[in-house]
């Protein structure tokens, strides 16, 4: 079966459902999108690994992995999205240390969470992108009221797929400025607020 170069097109909220979040996953050589329904604490975990300026001032759990497989040489070669059962995405790390190949079985979410620490390439089959890509096509006015990811993931959860979420809205953050909004995430990132962290990023890409 021959594999399908991923990247990371960004991570989507639902506008109907608070706390659902997606990652939004894109063929490199195509327009097809691969959506991922994660939960919020592996959301703020590659969005962190995504936001270069945001560094927590202790490790989360996959930087402390990535921390562990540098004392050790241990490296990520790749990641691949191997199997789709029932909705679900099943993926494996390829390691090597001292030139010794291992595979690891990983949820998704935590795979490509470290995949973006360790700058590995993003995998899939061609028979899974043919069953789950899609393909979104919109008018010029549905594009302007909203984020087609943003739509993408309301699709993904009436048809079905579950995630354990939290619950909490923006907060208010639609009311803050761009200097404010700036503030409120610094101050986020030093208190390790990251699910708030990653709210107020959220508000902030879109003002952008």
């Amino acid at each position: 079966m021959s594999l399908v170069r991923l990247k990371i097109k960004g991570i989507s909220y639902s506008q109907t459902q608070n706390g659902a979040y997606a990652l939004i996953l894109n063929e490199v050589e195509g327009d097809r999108k691969l959506p991922i329904v994660i939960g919020a604490f592996e959301a703020q975990s590659i969005a962190i690994a995504l936001e270069k300026e945001i560094k927590p001032p202790r490790p989360l759990t996959h930087d402390l992995f990535k921390n562990f497989s540098d004392r050790f040489d241990i490296i990520i070669k790749q990641v691949i999205i191997h199997k789709l059962v029932d909705g679900v995405f099943y993926s494996s790390i390829i390691c090597e240390r001292d030139k010794i190949e291992e595979i690891i079985d990983a949820r998704t979410s935590d795979a490509i969470a470290l995949a973006l620490r360790f700058n590995a390439p993003i995998f899939t089959y061609k028979t899974i992108l043919d069953k789950a890509g899609i393909f979104l096509k919109f008018s010029s006015k549905e594009k302007d009221d909203k984020d087609d990811s943003s739509i993408m993931v309301d699709e993904i959860l009436q048809e079905g797929e579950t995630v354990e979420i939290q619950q909490g809205g923006n907060d208010g953050y639609t009311k803050l400025t761009i200097e404010e909004l700036n503030q409120e995430l610094n101050r986020a990132v030093a208190e390790e607020n990251y699910e708030k962290a990653a709210k107020l990023r959220d508000e902030i890409s879109k003002r952008n």
